[in-house]
């Protein structure tokens, strides 16, 4: 995320200069103006998207341990009732 920030933080920075240092028209900097807001605007959709992939992420993540546990308990059903079977039957 702070990559995108730095990004934006450059064509900012990178449209100032371009307004002070040189005699362009006010179309000029009316036109890169509209760009930093254009590049703002990417930015911030690029965060939110960010954002719900590492939410996706992270319920994915626990989703899967969850099914390690189910696993884990079942193996451990199994294994009692195997050996619960390999018992002498009393009585007999």
């Amino acid at each position: 995320m702070h990559r995108f920030g730095l990004v934006l933080l450059g064509c900012v920075l990178s449209s100032v200069s371009l307004a002070q240092s040189s005699s362009e028209s006010p179309q000029a900097i009316a036109h890169a103006n509209r760009q930093v807001s254009q590049h703002q605007a990417e930015v911030q959709r690029l965060q939110k998207d960010v954002t719900q992939q590492e939410t996706a992420s992270q319920q994915a993540a626990e989703r899967l341990q969850q099914q390690d546990r189910t696993i884990a308990e079942l193996r451990k059903q199994l294994k009692a009732t195997q050996d619960a079977s390999k018992l002498p039957v009393a009585g007999h």
